[in-house]
């Protein structure tokens, strides 16, 4: 059995063997077959590598879409912000400018000169008491009229650049049913809070500058004769006592202390009371800032580097053609006596408080600096992890 399979084993395999027919001249299939075993590894992985290339640049594609996508996304959702932003500094300085007469009202309602004006037409026996009073009077108001005009001017930055970004998160994010951090009711009650320059504050200022006007001014005769330059000074003494001989910071003035009427409540706070002692707290850590300072002493200033220029178109000599064109330059060359200063300085309340848009106004709300500051308070505020907190 096994010898006859064997037989047959044999016969089958020279049955199937190739025939050979040369060592020396291979035949067309043999060295396909060759040249296939060869290249086959090759081609198997080129045919990857285009395969892996061709997914891979799908992919490159789809995420260059994607990137291209959010940039877009996120392009557009800058350019909202920028414009809410310029049309929120627009609204800041209308509302300074609203705000501008009902201030200078509560100044001359306090510091009212005019009736000294008044009585001194009359030509009383107590003529040179009333005029003592009518200098501190006219310094006094003048001066805060400064410092107020300034804190208006940075308070109403702070507090509508809060309420600003706020509102841009709200507007972004409320319809996905996230809590609305400032409602119009929350808004209002917030905003009321600057009364307390126009109230408190503004009455505790006047004592203060008032003051250090009679240290300063007090002991000087009216008839006694001041330069720009001599003026500059008895103001930078005037300002050193009230910036830094008071027990109060500067922005005491523009917000109420904590003990305020919401959070002397015990019990009973609604979510708006909540909300609206949030901003405050907010705001009050803004004003104690270090950048807040900086600004605010930028703004000040300026307004009285204003109103030293103001006073000296009244300090210029008529030109003549025996005075060089310089000598109205020099600030130390002409001097008033202060009785003749005292209703030039007297009627400058009219144009640090004016409604119409001053150079003294425009100097403060077109500084450089209060508009950077504008921008940090509201790119602070108009974060989404803002609402996190």
């Amino acid at each position: 059995m096994i010898l006859a399979f064997g037989a047959c084993f044999k016969c089958n395999l020279w049955q199937y063997t190739l025939p050979v027919k040369s060592l020396d001249k291979p035949s067309h299939s043999v060295v396909f077959i060759y040249f296939l075993h060869r290249l086959f590894p090759v081609c198997y992985s080129c045919i990857s590598l285009f395969s892996g290339v061709y997914v891979l640049g799908k992919y490159a594609q789809k995420k260059i879409r994607e990137i291209q996508e959010r940039e877009a996304t996120e392009y557009i959702a800058q350019a909202r912000r920028q414009f809410h932003f310029e049309s929120n500094q627009r609204t800041c300085n209308m509302t300074v400018l609203s705000m501008l007469p009902p201030l200078r009202e509560a100044i001359i309602s306090q510091l009212n000169s005019e009736s000294l004006t008044a009585l001194l037409k009359t030509k009383p026996d107590n003529k040179l008491e009333i005029w003592e009073d009518l200098k501190i009077i006219s310094f006094t108001r003048t001066i805060v009229a400064i410092y107020s005009t300034s804190m208006l001017v940075v308070l109403l930055r702070v507090q509508l650049n809060i309420i600003g970004g706020y509102l841009y998160l709200d507007n972004s994010t409320g319809k996905s049913g996230t809590t609305v951090v400032a409602p119009p009711d929350v808004q209002q009650q917030y905003l009321s809070s600057i009364q307390h320059l126009l109230g408190d504050g503004l009455t505790a200022l006047m004592t203060v500058v008032k003051k250090a006007v009679q240290n300063s001014l007090g002991s000087l005769s009216l008839k006694q004769s001041l330069s720009v330059l001599e003026l500059e000074q008895q103001l930078s003494w005037i300002r050193a006592e009230v910036e830094a001989g008071s027990e109060r910071s500067l922005s005491w003035y523009m917000l109420a202390d904590d003990e305020n009427a919401l959070t002397d409540q015990a019990c009973g706070l609604t979510e708006n009371d909540v909300m609206t002692i949030r901003l405050l707290n907010e705001t009050r850590d803004m004003l104690d800032s270090p950048d807040f300072t900086t600004v605010l002493n930028a703004c000040l200033n300026r307004g009285f580097s204003r109103l030293l220029d103001n006073l000296a178109e009244f300090f210029r000599q008529p030109p003549s053609d025996s005075a060089p064109s310089s000598f109205p330059d020099s600030l130390s060359a002409v001097s008033l006596p202060l009785a003749k200063i005292i209703p030039i300085i007297n009627g400058q309340i009219n144009t640090i408080c004016s409604e119409t848009p001053s150079h003294f106004v425009q100097d403060l709300l077109m500084n450089d600096q209060v508009k950077e500051f504008a921008a940090n308070v509201y790119e602070t505020f108009s974060m989404p992890q803002e609402l996190q907190k």
